[in-house]
């Protein structure tokens, strides 16, 4: 039985993950200004975030429409689709409506939808998942029991350099952004079960915060051996880089990847942020 996956643009992947994968990829649009933009690789990231810090509002996103999605389940394979947390956008309700719009017509086509609860990177590594347990001829449906479970162990956190998005979202007032620049406070961020954000610490210090963002894998991860450390960074190839040289330091995965964030990533984690999964 032939199988393909489908994710949406915030899944962040590099060349190798593309090609291992085959994965394809349905953008959401960001509007900035009056210019909408597709995230896609037709979009210039570094420009695009020179723009953002620019702008004084945050870019609006909007998720792909169900048309964009039928698109992409055309043809004779399974389909497995990974979005974002429906949480935090209507990707994932788009997907679900494409397929059963699909399946009106094509009652025999499987087709599941996987909501991460996560997003970026943490899309990234339920997609190898899924291409993991493909390559070793597990059936639809051991393919959907077993990402579950993935997903509903999987961790995510996000180390933020700056606070400019949080404020132009009103999450945090400009006072406590200015206050947290002057003492050089960095946020760590944290994924929910849920699928939400939640701030999980606000630390002192870039050296600190670096060193606080290494040990949380510690305090919540479980059997790393066996796991993947997906880090997706921001415009800042050489901190995640040193990220990784740290991490491999302290723990053993199994495999470790760096991709870098595109467009709808990088809103979220701006300039200079990590996002970690595992």
């Amino acid at each position: 039985m032939l199988m393909k996956i489908v994710a949406d643009s915030c899944c962040d992947v590099n060349e190798e993950i593309k090609e291992k994968t085959n994965v394809a990829l349905v953008p959401l649009t960001i509007q900035l200004k009056d210019q909408i933009y597709k995230d896609d690789e037709t979009l210039d990231i570094d420009k695009f975030l020179e723009l953002m810090k620019e702008n004084k509002e945050l870019p609006k996103t909007a998720c792909p429409s169900p048309q964009d999605f039928l698109d992409r389940y055309q043809g004779d394979e399974s389909v497995f689709v990974v979005t974002l947390s429906s949480a935090l956008s209507g990707t994932y309700k788009s997907a679900v409506l494409a397929k059963e719009m699909f399946l009106e017509e094509a009652k025999e086509k499987f087709i599941h939808v996987f909501d991460s609860l996560s997003a970026s990177v943490g899309e990234t590594l339920v997609s190898l998942k899924i291409s993991e347990l493909i390559k070793k001829h597990y059936k639809e449906t051991e393919i959907v029991e077993k990402v579950n479970a993935y997903i509903k162990e999987m961790k995510t956190f996000f180390m933020l350099e700056s606070l400019d998005n949080l404020v132009k979202a009103g999450r945090v007032s400009p006072l406590i952004a200015k206050v947290s620049s002057i003492l050089s406070i960095r946020p760590i961020m944290a994924g929910t079960d849920e699928g939400s954000i939640k701030l999980q610490e606000k630390v002192r210090g870039a050296k600190k915060a670096f060193r606080r963002f290494t040990e949380m894998i510690e305090e919540h991860g479980t059997r790393l051996e066996d796991k993947i450390l997906g880090i997706a960074h921001c415009n800042c190839f050489d901190k995640a880089l040193k990220f990784k040289e740290e991490v491999m330091k302290r723990y053993r995965f199994k495999d470790i990847i760096i991709v870098k964030t595109a467009g709808i990533s990088s809103v979220y984690a701006n300039e200079g942020g990590l996002v970690i999964a595992f």
